[in-house]
């Protein structure tokens, strides 16, 4: 079973990669004459499948024994790239061997689905012994994720450019896709103030910083950096700073990652999750802009929690979050529930990205709205929720309903 497998990759890799396109013009008119040939001996067809298959004999042999390329590569492709955006980069070649290369390229042959390879038909005519040169090489990613990027690999397509004798010249590397999104304008969401505790670890260098108001008698539990050595000796008796409590802002933004079991997942994922992650993406991008602390939470099997804004974390790594989230196949929001509770006494405002309107998401919004956060919700779905808002009338202004090809076309200026 092993062995059938290993079969049937190798001869996809052949067609995909080590076949040229003129490579796969002649295999198949070498298959048409093999096929007119055996069904008559009287007209001498076989005479051309032998000759194609002497050609391609001579490929392979000139190719693979002669003329396979021995170079150094220097470079590498950046190591995070956005979905929908082709990354490419220009290595440096040189070539090793005590002969020329003909027709030099570079590539990086069957990478993970959806990564496409690009650049393979661009090739270096002739790179003489010892002499360096410069080929561009990309991939496109259309879809989010980490992937790991298979060896990149030289190859010549001399002498008849019909395949890719090729050599691996470097080793295994990764690659980032940050999902894709539109820029907001503004987010209407309610906004206030909440005390958070040890607060100024929370902050940066912007907004409220804690002010001296002045001293008091030390009293035990008090923390030793805030002991004022001076009123002590002054006084004859330990004192302490005291210090203006810390207010911030602080908004949550909650993506829901709950499909049914029932739906199958496609080539190119769910639209409607992809699409609430693109969504994500753009509410974090307008709120780093403001001087909030953001907390980002995944309702996953388990609450994800991420915390950014005001210069504890950047918007770049609010994206690679978003670009290794998956979907969640079990209902979980009942059993996160409670975990959310906690997180929310020191938040402000919340806003969900929903996939759905149910019971229990329902009940997950209501946590947020009993625990006194004031709350938005955009659901991002194809045609019509689960259930209607029937309960929801207290907040129902505060809902907003997309679809998927909404958000992936843009123009949501204020959310």
């Amino acid at each position: 079973m092993n062995v059938a497998r290993r079969l049937l990759r190798a001869l996809v890799f052949a067609w995909r990669h080590t076949l040229t396109p003129g490579g796969k013009a002649l295999l198949g008119a070498s298959m048409a004459a093999a096929a007119s040939g055996a069904l008559t001996l009287r007209i001498p067809v076989y005479h051309l499948f032998f000759a194609l298959g002497c050609v391609f004999a001579l490929s392979f042999v000139c190719g693979v024994v002669l003329m396979r390329p021995r170079i150094e590569v220097k470079g590498s492709l950046p190591p995070k790239a956005s979905a929908g955006r082709p990354v490419s980069t220009r290595f440096t070649v040189r070539n090793t061997s005590r002969f020329p290369v003909y027709d030099l390229g570079l590539g990086y042959m069957n990478p993970p689905h959806p990564l496409e390879p690009l650049n393979l038909d661009r090739t270096l005519p002739r790179l003489g012994a010892g002499e360096t040169g410069e080929i561009q090489v990309g991939i496109n990613p259309p879809r989010r994720g980490m992937y790991s990027i298979p060896p990149l690999r030289a190859f010549t397509t001399f002498p008849f450019n019909m395949l890719r004798c090729d050599r691996r010249v470097s080793g295994r590397g990764s690659l980032l896709v940050l999902p894709s999104f539109q820029p907001i304008v503004s987010i209407d969401v309610p906004v206030g103030r909440r005390y958070q505790p040890g607060g100024i670890a929370l902050s940066s260098n912007i907004g409220e910083s804690p002010e001296y108001i002045g001293n008091r008698d030390y009293r035990p539990g008090d923390s030793m950096r805030h002991i004022d050595f001076r009123s002590w000796a002054r006084l004859a008796k330990p004192a302490v700073r005291e210090y203006q409590e810390e207010y911030y802002c602080r908004v949550a933004l909650i993506l829901d990652t709950f499909v049914s079991p029932g739906r199958k997942k496609a080539r190119e994922g769910f639209p409607d999750l992809e699409a609430a992650i693109s969504l994500s993406a753009s509410v974090a991008d307008a709120l780093s802009r403001g001087e909030y602390i953001i907390d980002i939470f995944a309702a996953g099997p388990d609450l994800y929690v991420f915390r950014a804004g005001r210069n504890i974390a950047h918007f770049d790594n609010i994206l690679e979050i978003l670009a290794c989230v998956d979907e969640c196949r079990e209902n979980p929001f009942e059993t996160i529930a409670p975990a959310l509770v906690d997180e929310l006494e020191n938040i402000t405002s919340v806003i969900y990205v929903l996939l759905d309107w149910d019971d229990t998401r329902e009940r997950f919004v209501r946590t947020a709205v009993e625990a006194g956060c004031k709350t938005k919700v955009v659901i991002v779905r194809d045609g019509g929720p689960s259930e209607e808002f029937v309960h929801a009338e207290d907040w129902a202004g505060q809902i907003r309903a997309l679809t998927p090809a909404d958000v992936n076309a843009g123009g949501i200026e204020t959310l």
